[in-house]
């Protein structure tokens, strides 16, 4: 439903009309550049060694993975560590015949009571787990067991740093914190104190403050150069108070973020009808970081159809200012 003022003499008409197409466009998804969750829609292509890039940051990509692959390489990566070692263990008390000389009183073999695979890996999972039971223990008769004592302590402290440090810091991302932070769904642009003015709402659901919230807005469109270069994914900046300080908020209650539609604006340009057939899509970026030092990032969208615009149909923002259209959600 939309609802267009048309302008009679000096009266004013409110006149109900009905789009289809426009329903039927509305009810079309749209692919977005950026979802709601902050993860960016991009696939990278024709790139050379992608993936020994990834490998080489290894630290990062297992914290950008997934929690179930986490959780997978979590288990793998111990498991196939445990089992190595306790191989050698074995290894060692079977090149030295440990295995067969076991419940000799008169032989020291190199570690007490191994005689097989599993009681090997008990004792290796005794030792790096410092449980220390006293039933197998390692003696002095054995130097390569001591150096590989030392190689398991040390091999041991790194894959626990490495894996338990991914998990931890996997853990502390404040990613659900920005669920409880709220947008508008939908972005209107109507007067506010004598200026056409893009505003949304945001609001804080949680009693803990933000400290140093600030809020910016990227307009993501196509535009081609008068080169004639095309220009995919053009990012602009929208002004929502960054000469006044107005982009630094104090979220103890819900905010309405506004961007003046002026001559520096990259709506001005815009009419009514442009405003309908034009692609692009209002990225707004939240960050701040919350009582317990975390910084979150928060990353709602705008697109085309979710802006309630009040314009003409005229042939730019700035030309009329009177009339009125709106889209009914």
């Amino acid at each position: 439903m939309s609802a267009l003022r048309k302008k009679f003499g000096s009266d004013y008409q409110v006149v109900t009309t009905t789009s289809s197409s426009h329903q039927k466009e509305k009810k079309r998804k749209r692919q977005r550049f950026v979802d709601k969750n902050g993860r960016c829609n991009v696939q990278h292509g024709n790139l050379g060694g992608e993936t020994s890039r990834y490998l080489s940051d290894l630290f990062t990509t297992l914290v950008d993975l997934k929690w179930r692959w986490n959780l997978f390489i979590f288990i793998l990566t111990y498991t196939v560590a445990w089992l190595f070692m306790a191989s050698m263990w074995w290894v060692i008390a079977y090149i030295r015949g440990d295995l067969y000389r076991a419940h000799d009183e008169k032989y020291t073999p190199c570690v007490a009571n191994v005689y097989n695979f599993p009681s090997a890996f008990l004792f290796f999972i005794e030792t790096e787990a410092t449980i220390g039971y006293g039933h197998r223990y390692i003696t002095d008769k054995c130097p390569e067991g001591i150096i590989l004592f030392l190689f398991q302590s040390i091999l041991g402290s790194i894959v626990d740093a490495f894996l338990i440090g991914c998990m931890f810091i996997k853990m502390s991302q404040p990613k659900k914190r920005a669920e409880t932070l709220m947008f508008s769904e939908n972005a209107v642009i109507s007067m506010r104190d004598g200026k056409l003015t893009l505003m949304f709402r945001v609001g804080n659901l949680r009693n803990s403050h933000m400290v140093s919230a600030q809020i910016r807005c990227k307009l993501l469109k196509s535009r081609q150069t008068p080169e004639g270069e095309f220009l995919p994914l053009d990012q602009l900046e929208l002004d929502v108070g960054f000469s006044t300080g107005a982009d630094q908020l104090f979220l103890v209650s819900p905010l309405t973020i506004c961007h003046v539609i002026d001559t520096k604006s990259p709506f001005y340009e815009l009419s009514q009808r442009s405003m309908q057939t034009e692609q692009f899509e209002i990225v707004v970026i939240l960050e701040g970081i919350v009582e317990t030092t975390e910084v979150i990032e928060s990353n709602p969208q705008h697109l085309r159809h979710h802006l309630t615009s009040i314009s003409a149909a005229g042939d730019s923002w700035h030309e009329h200012k009177t009339t009125l259209i709106t889209d009914e959600q």
